[in-house]
């Protein structure tokens, strides 16, 4: 078996367990491997295979995994997408009963629902956002 197959199993037998842990330290080692399967089908020697392997592991767990996990423990108040939009405030623009009606929420019109299914809220009143189901918020004064 050529040795540039056996670095690309590698690389992904370690994407794997990287996607089944998520520690981001496989995910690294995983590139790692898979620049060695490169450097093979290139037709490098096994030595300097290994070297790239090594090298290349150290490097992107000295370099990437800070990021990583950086970005895994992002505060609250750096949320984004939807899920920044929790909490903040909105206009309601058309009546917001149960059954729905519009909000303007960071500049945009969003349909909306009142989270509470038997409070009525009319257009003009000022809401907070309590949650967000696909792209209605569910919003309560």
């Amino acid at each position: 078996m050529p040795a540039w197959v056996i670095w690309a199993v590698a690389a992904a037998i370690l994407g794997a367990g990287e996607v089944a842990t998520l520690t981001f330290f496989l995910g690294p080692v995983a590139l790692a491997a898979a620049i060695a399967a490169v450097v093979a089908a290139a037709g490098a020697g096994t030595e300097l295979q290994v070297a790239v392997f090594i090298i290349a592991a150290f490097a992107s767990l000295v370099l990437i995994r800070p990021i990583a996990t950086r970005h895994l423990r992002t505060p609250a108040q750096l949320r984004t997408g939807t899920a920044a939009l929790v909490g903040s405030h909105a206009i309601v623009l058309e009546r917001v009963d149960a059954n729905g009606g519009t909000v303007k929420l960071a500049g945009d019109i969003w349909t909306a629902r009142a989270y509470d299914e038997e409070q009525v809220i009319k257009a003009g009143a000022r809401v907070e956002v309590l949650k967000i189901e696909g792209a209605t918020a569910l919003v309560s004064e």
